[in-house]
């Protein structure tokens, strides 16, 4: 594919913004499991806002946000929550997510918090009535080919990876934060589980999850799941060769699994968990990427008040650089970066204060990086994306 490159707003770095055609790209931000994230991982700061409500989950959202404008470079940010209230897959699946323990007080407070500062600062919120975040995630998905521009998918959870394929990836918030996770494309999550996104959602179902109160196929795990859908190409073919002798099943995973998966319960399993699991995509997001609401860059003046009111003091420049387009105001010479030589970045190209908890973030040199990715995620190391590199936002849509 041939690419351009152009400039996104920062200081004289030239970064990938897409084909020859110069597509938009949509970062869609599943507001609800990135606030559980910083909420668990940020408790121990305590940070409270001024009238005193809880505000550290807030404020890792925050931070974690201008990370992933930094390195994405989006035209347009809609972030989606789930309804707090009702829920249409509880109602019709009743076993669904249940014997989860209540919500602390402090985590309720902080989701319906995230939701307003983010439209506070011009983002585009959806919080659809009876659904999910990971359905607001898959009508983007939808919405974005359709308007000539691609998605990016940002995420701590699995279920978006149905979602990837030419014009989408999914970012994957792991512990590191914004800089140390993967961007996930159809290739790389061959790597990663061994089948391609139009088999995840047969995955998924076969493996079942447990955190939602939904069964899998008894026998059936990560490892024996991708196996069959690797020989068979989808779990209907699963259970037609079964019901035709299982000669292809048993090959590829054995006699006692294949007698498993014979049983008329595997496939009701199976059958219940697709249902359930289904996104929907078809949900009206308001956004134009043209202009308007979620398409940057935003008001300085709204996105200043937000970071600073959540004591996001040294994050707040890359903010107003990142999120609304302003130059990098001059800071005092200690919280400034240094490029290290061989790093390939431009002298004044530092790295930004947007770490998932908000503290300056690390430096160094490209092997150091590479080494740095191939601990935190393993296999899909060779796959790592470094954010700093242009052959890396290169190869973000190739």
């Amino acid at each position: 594919m041939v690419v351009r490159l152009s400039q996104c707003p920062r200081q004289g770095q030239a970064v990938y913004s897409g084909p020859v055609q110069d597509s938009p790209v949509l970062l869609a931000v599943d507001g609800n499991s990135l606030v559980h994230r910083s909420f668990h991982s940020q408790a121990g700061t305590g940070l409270r806002s001024a009238d005193g409500q809880p505000a550290w989950a807030i404020r890792g959202l925050l931070t974690q946000l201008v990370a992933a404008a930094e390195r994405i470079c989006p035209t347009a940010i809609v972030v989606g929550f789930d309804d707090p209230d009702s829920s249409h897959r509880r109602t019709r699946w009743p076993q669904y997510k249940a014997g989860r323990t209540e919500k602390l007080h402090t985590l309720i407070s902080q989701l319906r918090g995230a939701a307003e500062v983010l439209r506070s600062m011009g983002i585009v919120v959806v919080i659809p009535e009876g659904l999910e975040a990971d359905d607001v995630l898959a009508s983007a998905a939808r919405f974005a080919p359709q308007v000539g521009a691609r998605t990016v998918i940002m995420t701590s959870d699995r279920d978006s990876f149905a979602l990837i394929d030419q014009n989408t990836r999914v970012l994957r918030i792991i512990n590191g934060g914004v800089d140390a996770s993967p961007l996930l494309t159809p290739d790389r999550l061959v790597v990663l589980l061994g089948i391609r996104p139009e088999q995840y959602c047969d995955y998924a179902a076969l493996r079942g999850d447990p955190s939602d109160n939904l069964p899998g196929v008894r026998g059936v795990g990560a490892k024996t799941a991708a196996t069959l859908l690797a020989a068979m190409g989808s779990a209907a073919e699963v259970f037609d060769d079964l019901a035709a002798g299982g000669t292809r099943v048993k090959a590829a995973v054995g006699s006692a699994a294949a007698n498993r998966l014979a049983q008329p319960e595997a496939k009701l399993a199976w059958q219940l968990n697709c249902q359930v699991m289904r996104m929907h995509n078809d949900l009206e997001l308001g956004l134009d990427l043209t202009g308007g609401p979620g398409v940057l860059p935003l008001d300085p003046g709204a996105v200043g008040a937000a970071f600073r009111a959540h004591q996001l003091t040294w994050t707040t420049p890359a903010a107003l650089q990142f999120l609304a387009y302003q130059d990098r105001p001059a800071r005092p010479a200690e919280h400034a970066w240094s490029t290290p030589s061989g790093s390939g970045r431009p002298a004044g190209a530092a790295r930004h204060p947007a770490g998932v908890d908000g503290r300056a973030g690390a430096t160094g040199s490209a092997a150091e990086h590479g080494r740095s990715a191939g601990r935190r995620f393993g296999k899909l190391a060779k796959h790592a994306s470094q954010p700093q590199d242009v052959a890396v936002q290169l190869s973000l849509f190739d």
